[in-house]
């Protein structure tokens, strides 16, 4: 049964993000007002520690828990549908799942559409994984994102089982947006309950921006037209009240057709990411903690 404490959220959720959509900020300022509101309500879990650097020549941040078990490596992309985002809206989520998953993460701030549109994001996220492999041999790295980042971990993961290089023990996906040209039924039959995508329109705009010149079909772009054999086993997080709800089940069946191993788990009553009000209620909290757990035994090689 949904918590009480996340139905009051929800609507507190739903109400900020149409108030700050009614402001129609360019977006420098809205990816600003997004940051300053994640240092403000979303609060980094104990006991991790953050250093920023760069690797493969892309900026990002390690984030070491407490207790770490083992060499394993969790390489973490941020959402924002590929327009918005960075290491400090998604530093306190990429921070817990390196807790719940007691191993260390690297946080990458890949660059961002309209002015690096694709493959630029995913160019950043295949030299990085890259030099994870070169600077940490032998170590399993396994891959985790949420919203459009999720969607470019699995486009990472299709690259580097196209380029036959070793590939992630496993992907944790939260709410993965795959089909960027929008066709599945709950891009339009969810909005209405979503707290993020209320239309279709900015959804729209950002896959504009992102593929740019490149087809929205193109299977890179939008993984769920790609050819999804041969992946890592994965783990998918997804909530009722999500205009993305479709994306994440269709990428299930699709994955199991074609001989990969993915789970799906639908949280009755969650929106999108959901996961960023850890500690502040219960659904959110299992769900890390669960996609912690997944990566941990694949990781440690338990699974």
């Amino acid at each position: 049964m949904q918590s009480l404490r996340s139905r009051l959220l929800y609507h507190l959720v739903k109400y900020q993000l149409a108030k700050l959509a009614r402001l129609n900020l360019p977006l420098p300022q809205y990816r600003l007002a997004r940051e300053a509101a994640a240092l403000r309500l979303f609060k980094m879990p104990p006991g991790v520690t953050v250093q920023e650097t760069q690797l493969g020549g892309c900026r990002g941040e390690w984030l070491q828990p407490e207790v770490a078990q083992g060499k394993g490596i969790v390489l973490y992309l941020h959402g924002g549908a590929y327009t918005g985002g960075s290491c400090v809206t998604h530093r306190a989520l990429a921070a817990r799942l390196a807790s719940a998953s007691k191993h260390r993460v690297f946080h990458l701030g890949y660059r961002l559409a309209p002015e690096h549109p694709f493959p630029a994001a995913l160019d950043d996220a295949l030299a990085t994984y890259k030099a994870l492999c070169v600077a940490h041999p032998g170590a399993p790295i396994a891959v985790s994102g949420d919203s459009a980042g999720a969607g470019l971990a699995l486009s990472l993961a299709i690259s580097l089982r196209d380029q036959a290089v070793t590939p992630p023990v496993a992907m944790a996906l939260m709410s993965p947006w795959t089909d960027l040209a929008l066709t599945n039924e709950t891009h339009s039959s969810k909005a209405a309950v979503d707290p993020y995508f209320p239309t279709r329109e900015r959804l729209r705009v950002a896959a504009l921006h992102y593929a740019g010149e490149t087809e929205l079909h193109h299977p890179l772009v939008s993984p769920h037209y790609a050819e999804l054999g041969n992946l890592p086993a994965t783990l998918i997080h997804v909530g009722t009240r999500e205009a993305l709800l479709d994306d994440s089940l269709l990428l299930s069946q699709r994955m199991n057709a074609q001989g990969s191993k993915a789970e799906v788990k639908v949280f009755t009553g969650m929106w999108h990411v959901w996961q960023t009000l850890h500690g502040r209620m219960r659904e959110a909290d299992q769900s890390v903690q669960g996609l912690g757990t997944f990566l941990s035994a694949h990781l440690r090689g338990l699974a």
